[in-house]
C-alpha cells in the first residue's frame, strides 16, 4: 500500500465504485504481515513515502522470495540489497518477474514507473572502478526513491583532472554520493567544490593498512569540509536513500524508507 494507491481506493469508495466492505479487504493486511520468518511491514510506504527494502544478506533465497512475493502484493516497487549471483538465481526461480543487478548486487520487482520526485538528479562519484558495486547500490536506490541520477566513476584525487572535467555536471546535483575506500580524500574535495550536501561512503577497497574500510571512514568522518556527512562502510542503499531524501520535492510528502529488513 502506497499514498497514491489509497487515495484511489478512497476515492473509489467516495464515488461509489467500490464497497466498504471491498475497501476492508483491501486493508487487511494493513499495517504488517506475519509470514513466519518476517513480519513484513506493508504501512512504511505509508509513513515515509517509500516501501521497505529487504537486506538479502544472510537471508535464504526461499525467506527473500517469500518476503519479495507478500511485498508485492502492495503494489509498489520491490528492492533487495546484497544479494550475489547464486542466490539471486534461486530466488528468480520462485520469483521470475525480478530483475537481477549484478554490479549492484541486488534484485528489484519494478510494478510502477519511474516518477521524478526530485529538485534536481543526484550525483553518484567514485574514486575508482573498484568502488562500483557500492555506487551502483546507491544509484538504483536513489532511482527507485524517485531521483534521476548522474554517474561520475573513476574520477579520484590521484588523477583529479578527471573530476575537474565533470564539475559542471558535479555543480549541478541536489546532493552528492562520494564513494571511496583507500585514504577516502576524495569527499572532502568535492565538499570543497559544491554548494549541495555531500553523502560520503568508505568502501573496503585498499591494502592492509586500510583495515577495511576503517581508514577511509576515520579520514571521511575527519573531513575539513563542512558539508560532509558520513554513513557506514561500504552502505551504499544508506547514501542513496539519504540523497533521494534530501532531493526529494516538499509536496512529495516524508520521504524514502528508513531502513532495511533486519
Amino acid at each position: 500500500m502506497n499514498p497514491t494507491k489509497l487515495k484511489k481506493l478512497l476515492e473509489e469508495v467516495q464515488s461509489g465504485a467500490l464497497s466498504v466492505e471491498g475497501a476492508i479487504a483491501d486493508l487487511r493486511s494493513l499495517p504488517f504481515a506475519d509470514i513466519g520468518p518476517a513480519v513484513v511491514d506493508h504501512h512504511r510506504a505509508l509513513r515515509t513515502g517509500f516501501p521497505e527494502v529487504i537486506l538479502g544478506e544472510r537471508k535464504t533465497a526461499e525467506q527473500i522470495a517469500a518476503i519479495a512475493l507478500e511485498m508485492a502484493k502492495g503494489g509498489g516497487n520491490v528492492l533487495v540489497t546484497r544479494v550475489d549471483e547464486d542466490k539471486a538465481a534461486s530466488v528468480l526461480a520462485g520469483v521470475p518477474a525480478m530483475s537481477y543487478h549484478s554490479e549492484a548486487r541486488a534484485l528489484t520487482l519494478e510494478q510502477q514507473p519511474f516518477e521524478d520526485l526530485g529538485r534536481g538528479p543526484v550525483a553518484v562519484v567514485t574514486a575508482g572502478t573498484s568502488d562500483i558495486n557500492v555506487a551502483e547500490e546507491a544509484s538504483l536506490t536513489a532511482t527507485l526513491a524517485g531521483s534521476r541520477v548522474i554517474r561520475m566513476f573513476d574520477v579520484g584525487v590521484a588523477g583529479i583532472h578527471r573530476l575537474f572535467h565533470r564539475l559542471d555536471d558535479l555543480r549541478s546535483a541536489t546532493a552528492v554520493v562520494v564513494i571511496a575506500g583507500m585514504e577516502g580524500a576524495l569527499a572532502s574535495v568535492v565538499g570543497g567544490l559544491v554548494a549541495a550536501p555531500v553523502i560520503a561512503v568508505p568502501t573496503s577497497v585498499g591494502y592492509g593498512a586500510s583495515f577495511g574500510g576503517v581508514a577511509a571512514l576515520l579520514g571521511m568522518l575527519n573531513s575539513c569540509s563542512a558539508g560532509v556527512t558520513v554513513v557506514n562502510i561500504d552502505n551504499g542503499f544508506g547514501a542513496g536513500y539519504a540523497a533521494a531524501l534530501i532531493n526529494r520535492r516538499h509536496e512529495h510528502g516524508a520521504g524514502a524508507s528508513r531502513g532495511e529488513k533486519r
